[in-house]
């Protein structure tokens, strides 16, 4: 194929569209409508196999007024002219691709070479049309592959979109460049020079930690794709694919104060209820937040390069490369310092670091829509990483990085799943937005792709929004049902329940058919989970911990009218306790300071502390049981870890401590017998309910006191409820 003649044919076509869209945009702004000429015929026309349109096709295309006014099509842009004066006249290989439709075919290989490369410069004087996104090889897009390697699959239209605007750098180019300059954090190295993003990376943004589009710092977790709303998650779900503008209509469903695009800026969710930039305004819109990160940021930047890299600098987003020495000592990029030659050069790892994120967070202009809460991450970690070095931090003392757990769309809940790309089944029902709805419907779950968190619809039904699923009963994992008499509360219940019971540890027990303290291989831990808090609620009406034969047990805690249920005492969206609704009765400052009761439960002598500070003393006492019961009786040492699955482990150096080399699957401990893991059971029920000293207090204190008596523990001076 002689793609020399298809370029002259695409140069000659590019003329004809910008020429046609000069007559409709003419006419448009005409009384009287003028005659559109003649199409021009092409010099040559490309080969039939192509699939081209015709010039007279493209001419004529009922898009091509709306495409004419976008950004694709401006042709005096500098996206498309900034090459005319070079020598050679030509846009380069590693440019092309985005800024000319020659380019983006070459890429897409639908010109007859290779796809996925650029093979060759494209011409000048073309912009993107029809044909970049109009021809076979485009509509079998698919996936995408970003700048750090992560590739991105089971895309539709929005593929197409992504291809370009996903920027050209990532963690991984900013790591690399780093590890080849060879210095220490603070260490100026003329080998660093800065890295850009580029521009409007909103896939970048959007698609967060799967894509690593900012400069992620190590040991600390990020968004993932921001999901939005079911038929608002996409490119084009969102903007129009030939003008490109934002479909402002289409969001006032939700956003019923939107009424133009700068409106978004005021736009934050009922789940955004932190104050990220920590200047105590919890109303403004997530733009307002991110604002307020960018200038704490350039703040820690400016006070880093005076203090550290010991050249001062400043930043012109209109200047390449954007950074330029403040020669001037003013704070500001004047304009005889904002050239090339003045360009900033006295980069640290550091520096680079935070100086990357900060570019980033500017050049995606629609960054607070696209995936906000990545932006303020990368921020905010870029702010504490400077103020590592600097001897006068900038404050982040009330700022926040993450929002509530329901929310966190970086913490663990959301993330676990990430690099296998799917939900298993058994946890799909908490741990994606779309889970509850399919359990209430099913009664069952099928696995699904991550989410980036709960979304509005987990709990409200769109169909009747905002009016919330209706949930009359609540099975637990002991069989058990019951029901809040806030229907509300039922909603929290369905996940707030726990995976184990008395009834599953016993069944594990029977299974493995060995006395109390034989070890069996046939048994493994038994872990309640996370947050179980309707368990520790509701007592032996649904047996969450393990209850010991011959022994009775509390049932629902009841507490007083009004503050019975979750949604009684917690936010539904903040998730935090309404502390100035307990005023009235409990003349504390803190929840763990709350006790009605005189007895000293755990006969440490203190009758004033809060019933928080009773459960700890016993579970203190019941972990060093454990451990005295595993080394002497079983013969095995175990040690425990909070953070890690499955969360006991064999103490191999017999030091009672989590040593890093034991906190591993492969050391997870296996010399279970009975009594051990009904113990244990009963001590990670505790840790993982935080709250359960008020959800229930006295059921937490039995089953801890019953532990430690069946293990050998001392529970002389102590007290059972």
């Amino acid at each position: 194929m002689d793609h020399s003649l298809t370029r002259k044919w695409l140069l000659g076509l590019t003329a004809l569209l910008l020429a046609a869209a000069a007559v409709l945009l003419t006419a448009c702004a005409q009384p009287t409508p003028t005659p559109t000429p003649e199409p021009p015929t092409p010099t040559t026309a490309p080969p039939p196999e192509e699939e081209l349109p015709s010039p007279i096709e493209a001419a004529t295309c009922p898009y091509l007024d709306v495409w004419a006014q976008s950004d694709h099509a401006d042709a005096a842009s500098e996206s498309f002219t900034h090459w005319n004066e070079e020598d050679p006249r030509e846009i380069p290989v590693e440019c092309a691709k985005c800024h000319s439709t020659p380019g983006f075919l070459d890429f897409l290989g639908a010109d007859g070479s290779e796809a996925g490369i650029v093979d060759k410069a494209a011409p000048v004087g073309t912009v993107i049309f029809c044909e970049a996104c109009h021809n076979p090889a485009a509509a079998q897009l698919t996936s995408v592959v970003f700048p750090s390697g992560m590739e991105v699959k089971g895309l539709g239209d929005e593929a197409r979109c992504m291809q370009c605007h996903q920027g050209r750098a990532s963690t991984v180019a900013v790591d690399e460049a780093v590890t080849k300059a060879g210095v220490a954090d603070d260490q100026v190295s003329a080998d660093l020079a800065f890295i850009n993003i580029h521009y409007y990376a909103a896939a970048a943004t959007q698609f967060g930690t799967l894509a690593k589009g900012g400069y992620q710092y190590p040991d600390k977790s990020y968004d993932a794709r921001f999901g939005h709303v079911e038929g608002f998650t996409a490119c084009v779900d969102c903007h129009d694919s030939h003008s490109l503008k934002v479909k402002v209509e289409a969001c006032t469903t939700c956003h019923q104060d939107v009424k133009s695009v700068e409106d978004f800026k005021k736009v934050r969710t009922l789940g955004s209820t932190k104050d990220y930039d920590g200047d105590g305004d919890v109303k403004e819109g997530i733009y307002g937040e991110i604002e307020g990160l960018q200038a704490m940021l350039y703040q820690a930047i400016q006070a880093y390069a005076s203090e550290v890299a010991k050249v001062a600098i400043a930043y012109s987003s209109a200047a390449y490369p954007y950074f330029f020495v403040d020669t001037n000592g003013n704070g500001q990029a004047d304009q005889d310092e904002a050239n090339f030659q003045n360009r900033y050069n006295a980069w640290t790892p550091r520096l680079l670091k935070a100086a990357y994120n900060y570019q980033t967070s500017l050049k995606d202009p629609g960054a607070y829509v696209h995936g906000g809460k990545y932006i303020l991450q990368l921020l905010y970690d870029s702010i504490e990483d400077l103020n590592e070095a600097l001897t006068q931090p900038v404050d982040l003392s009330k700022a926040h990085r993450v929002d509530a757990g329901h929310f966190d769309s970086s913490a663990e809940a959301w993330r676990y799943w990430d690099d296998e790309g799917e939900v298993r089944a058994a946890c799909v029902k908490c741990h994606t937005a779309e889970g509850l709805p399919m359990f209430l419907k099913n009664n069952a779950t099928i696995a699904v792709e991550p989410s980036s968190s709960m979304a509005c619809t987990t709990c409200h039904d769109p169909a009747n929004f905002p009016a919330r699923y209706e949930v009359k009963e609540v099975t637990f994992p002991s069989g058990a049902k019951v029901a809040l008499e806030n229907l509300d509360a039922n909603l929290c219940l369905n996940c707030h329940q726990g995976r184990e019971s008395t009834v599953s540890v016993n069944r594990a027990i029977a299974a493995a058919g060995v006395d109390s303290d034989t070890p069996s291989e046939k048994l493994t831990f038994r872990n309640i989970h996370y947050f179980a808090a309707g368990a520790s609620l509701y007592g032996t009406e649904v047996k969450g911990a393990y209850e010991y034969e011959g022994k009775t047990y509390v049932g629902r805690f009841e507490h007083v009218q009004g503050f019975q249920t979750c949604v009684d005492c917690h936010d539904a969206h903040a998730l935090e306790v309404e502390l100035e609704a307990c005023a009235g009765c409990h003349k504390v400052e803190e929840p763990e300071a709350i006790r009605m009761d005189a007895t000293d439960f755990d006969g440490d002598g203190d009758t004033e502390e809060g019933i928080a500070g009773e459960v700890a003393t016993m579970e203190e006492a019941l972990y060093a049981a454990i451990l005295k019961y595993a080394a002497e009786t079983v013969g095995t040492p175990i040690v425990y870890d909070a953070y890690t699955h499955p969360y006991f482990f064999v103490d191999t150096n017999g030091n009672g401590q989590a040593d890093p080399d034991e906190v591993n699957s492969q050391n997870r401990y296996n010399a279970w017998t009975p009594r051990l893991l009904k113990a244990a059971y009963n001590y990670q029920f505790a840790q993982k309910d935080p709250g359960d000293y008020i959800h229930g207090g006295k059921y937490i204190l039995q089953v801890l006191y019953d532990s430690l008596a069946d293990i050998g523990g001392d529970v002389r001076g102590m007290t059972r409820p």
